[in-house]
């Protein structure tokens, strides 16, 4: 995913002072470099670590907690997206002299420097955009711009020295299985692989070359649409800015088209009621509001199955009240276009007589829904635009087709399977976060692929690239579940924290928090403060605007 590479850019780390006689100082040239000592995360993360053996324990943690607080930049290069998706390669960047010193009782001591060698950083993605994809939603509502959640590459980078390349990936060819880490102790081979790009471009990757390059899969995953007959044909999926886009467009064309008061109401068929297919229900149900029908569809017998129950509960009020159909108990067995010479009247939904004029409405489609739970019945639908919101599957790099010795190690669902230091197994030079890497939890649980997952993974990744540079120990990653979001209209947005069991944030106060803890989550300082102006003035605006109705409709009224 564009945004996880764009996470693993900034590398946190900073330790706290260790109590007693000694203590790490720390100098820093500037209070946003200072920022950079800074993450508790990974602090915490650190703690939970197995004690060192042996009667140096309490030396050996000391070291590890001063060393970590050397000073590290937050410069990647990262190779994004293959010709299906994409992955990141991870090199260094420069650094900046700060100064770190050791107080003890025989006087200060200069630290050695832990660093990022100084190399230049590249960035190439088949997109020049981030896309920073919780927000997508918004788009359908018009609550943000294009620019504001999918800047380009350029403007990210113009005070950095990255560059940019927009280029993609032909095929990997990773030398850094075991019989190549034999050879390279022994002298005879030192790359860790090969990237090569469309272009004809290729990258050597490899940390014993002064470089010190790496290679992350930073993948993401695109809709399986192939499930039922017809889906690929005349579904659209709703995971990258080009989706929302075209959706947006659809949406446009219909609502242009039934504008007049006696014009027939627009029939939206949403396929899943994960958080995507509510979120997208309860956007476009009140961006068309009496002009539309949506017409929601789970197999399960409710919506988000796996949300905290105060977020499954407002999401229902607010699709009820916003006469949302459900087909909860059900799947999808056909979506079939229906054809000039195709007669439909009289096919049944809920009840109900429907005909279609093939003649005037040759873009209308039909979905053939078969019952998953007992004592249900089939049923038929009319839908002017279906929404594919079920299944992804992720993508990992074709790897070089002429050598066999090659593969990576994947799971029943296609996602690479790692260490707990992120690292593909079998692979100790490619670490691989976000949806390209199956990692479990402490007791054997799949992580789940989802964006808050794949922010902390970044956080770690960039750890141990840094820690795998300067012979460091690297961390483990641990997941720490801060609570789950989602929006529900422009107004509306519903927030379960998990360090408050029981609370939901909900309405207005739900959807300001969210947009906060977003904004706090787009890349950079400069595009933050952008998108934090641009926002309170639509707030601004809105609240002017929704002033002046209430006065205007008081006046009349009296």
């Amino acid at each position: 995913m564009s945004q996880l590479g764009g996470r693993c850019c900034p590398i946190l780390g900073g330790g706290p002072a260790v109590n007693g006689p000694r203590r790490a100082e720390i100098h820093p040239q500037s209070r946003r470099q200072l920022a950079h000592f800074r993450s508790p995360r990974l602090w915490r993360a650190m703690a939970s670590r197995e004690p060192f053996k042996g009667k140096a324990t309490q030396n050996q943690w000391e070291k590890l907690f001063l060393d970590c607080t050397r000073r590290y930049t937050s410069d990647l290069s990262i190779f994004g997206k293959t010709p299906v998706r994409f992955f990141c390669s991870i090199s260094s960047s420069r650094v900046q002299d700060n100064r770190f010193v050791r107080h003890s009782s025989e006087g200060e001591t200069e630290l050695p420097s832990y660093t990022w060698p100084d190399n230049q950083v590249l960035l190439v993605d088949q997109s020049d955009q981030f896309v920073f994809k919780p927000m997508l939603y918004e788009l359908l509502s018009g609550e943000v711009d294009d620019w504001e959640i999918a800047p380009s590459f350029t403007d990210l980078l113009k005070n950095t020295s990255v560059q940019f390349v927009k280029d993609r990936v032909k095929f990997i060819r990773p030398l850094d299985h075991l019989n190549h880490i034999e050879m390279g102790e022994l002298g005879r081979s030192c790359s860790g692989g090969l990237v090569h790009l469309e272009s004809g471009i290729i990258i050597e990757y490899d940390w014993s070359l002064p470089q010190c390059s790496r290679l992350v899969l930073a993948l993401g995953a695109e809709a399986k649409l192939d499930v039922v007959p017809g889906s690929a044909e005349y579904a659209f999926p709703f995971l990258t800015l080009e989706d929302a886009r075209k959706v947006n467009s659809k949406l446009t064309t219909l609502e242009r088209q039934r504008f007049g008061k006696d014009s027939p109401p627009i029939h939206v068929a949403i396929v899943g009621c994960g958080y995507s297919g509510v979120e997208l229900a309860a956007t476009i149900s009140e961006r068309l509001e009496d002009r539309g029908i949506i017409q929601a569809i789970n197999v399960e017998t409710t919506i988000c199955p796996n949300a905290p129950p105060g977020n499954r509960e407002a999401a229902l009020r607010v699709l009820q009240s916003r006469k949302t159909q459900l087909f909860l108990g059900y799947f999808v067995s056909c979506i079939k276009e229906v054809s000039a010479s195709e007669d439909s009247v009289g096919m049944t939904r809920i009840g109900e007589e429907m005909s279609i004029d093939a003649k005037n409405h040759r873009n209308k489609f039909i979905l053939e829904l078969q019952p998953a739970q007992r004592g249900l019945e089939s049923q038929i639908l009319e839908a002017d635009i279906v929404l594919w919101t079920v299944g992804c599957k992720p993508v990992i790099p074709h790897l070089d087709p002429f050598d066999q010795s090659n593969t990576f190690p994947l799971n029943g669902r296609g996602q690479a399977e790692t260490d707990e230091t992120l690292r593909v197994r079998g692979h100790p030079r490619i670490f691989a976060i976000g949806d390209s890497a199956a990692l479990r939890d402490s007791s054997g649980k799949l992580l789940p692929a989802t964006a808050q997952v794949a922010f902390q993974q970044a956080d770690f990744a960039g750890w141990n690239l840094w820690a795998a540079i300067n012979d460091r120990p690297l961390l483990p990653f641990r997941f720490q579940k801060l609570g789950e979001m989602m929006t529900l209209g422009r107004n509306d947005a519903a927030i379960s924290p998990s360090f408050i069991e029981s609370l939901t944030l909900e309405g207005p106060l739900g959807h300001a928090a969210r947009k906060i803890a977003y904004l706090l989550r787009l890349p950079t300082d400069e595009h933050r403060i952008k998108v934090g102006i641009s926002w309170l003035t639509k707030s601004v605006v809105d609240s002017v605007a929704s002033l002046q109705s209430t006065v205007t409709k008081v006046i009349s009224g009296s």
